[in-house]
């Protein structure tokens, strides 16, 4: 198929694209924005999406920048998974972000999609909406009335569904670094390598000055309507390391994570891989936590 008619517009710069969202939705258009097309040029195809009006940000300078300070990582709306995938001062400030764009779709995906998007989709079975829930990250969402910052728990609020307003462009993406003695790791078990995960688990599992266990979290893909963390500490709180019961940790998980069945998995198989991944996962970012900062190998895609 292909997509509905639509006028196609190309601003160049911020103050240009929101002051034309904000004339377009005001003269009662509907328009969508095209930054690495992913995710909408499908669903365009398909006539799931019919926007009358489509607003290409690429030539908008700017937007494809990284920045890293000791406070986290900054994305801007253009950049493209595989440029922040292979960004040594990204990967550095937070080993997380490489970890979990090596799970995200295909190559060819990742060498036009962009990150910031597939945050703004939010669908709930993608990874990087996951990752800005786990670290506390925020979006940048700009308009015809300034600038603001949307913290991602209060920007996913349902399916393909966030609280940004429809004249908002989300311009970039901010994800903090984690605090010393906090490790975190990402798994996930897909029908093939770089489809939808059928069950996917961002974690964190932080010590205290004693490198006794403090805090665990858990964020899941493919189970739950959003990827808002879970704190699973109780099982383990005040353990060591080596002696926790992270399988404990798992079947808390299993009994709070809700799972729903589809043509994937059963309700049933997807409860069990929420147990199994976030043991594995909980238990990864623990040893990491004591052994500092992660340093992905050859073998995982690329060393630091």
């Amino acid at each position: 198929m292909k997509p509905a008619p639509f006028r196609y517009h190309r601003p160049r710069d911020v103050q240009e694209a929101v002051a034309l969202l904000h004339d377009l939705l005001g003269r009662g258009g509907h328009a969508k924005v095209l930054a690495g097309g992913q995710s909408l040029l499908p669903v365009m195809s398909m006539r799931l999406a019919s926007p009358e009006h489509l607003v290409d940000i690429n030539a908008v300078a700017g937007l494809d920048e990284v920045g890293v300070t000791a406070d986290g990582v900054r994305i801007g709306a253009l950049v493209r998974h595989r440029d922040l995938e292979r960004d040594a001062a990204a990967f550095a400030a937070l080993p997380l972000l490489r970890e979990t764009l090596q799970h995200v779709a295909h190559p060819t995906i990742r060498n036009r999609g962009t990150t910031v998007g597939s945050i703004c989709h939010a669908d709930p079975s993608a990874e990087m909406p996951a990752v800005l829930a786990m670290v506390g990250g925020y979006v940048v969402a700009a308009s015809v009335r300034g600038e603001r910052q949307v913290p991602a728990s209060e920007l996913f609020v349902g399916p393909l569904e966030t609280s940004l307003a429809e004249d908002e462009l989300a311009v970039a993406a901010v994800f903090p670094t984690l605090p010393a003695g906090t490790g975190s790791a990402m798994v996930e078990v897909a029908r093939r390598h770089g489809d939808y995960a059928v069950c996917g688990v961002v974690a964190t599992v932080s010590l205290d000055d004693e490198g006794r266990v403090g805090r665990v979290r858990a964020g899941y893909l493919s189970a739950g309507d959003s990827p808002a963390p879970l704190d699973l500490s109780a099982p383990v709180a005040g353990s060591v390391v080596a002696d926790a019961d992270w399988a404990a940790v798992g079947e808390l998980a299993r009994e709070v994570v809700p799972t729903d069945a589809d043509i994937h998995a059963s309700a049933q198989y997807r409860s069990q891989l929420v147990a199994v991944l976030t043991e594995r996962a909980v238990r990864t970012a623990a040893s990491r936590a004591q052994d500092g900062p992660h340093r992905l190998t050859d073998d995982e895609g690329h060393a630091a």
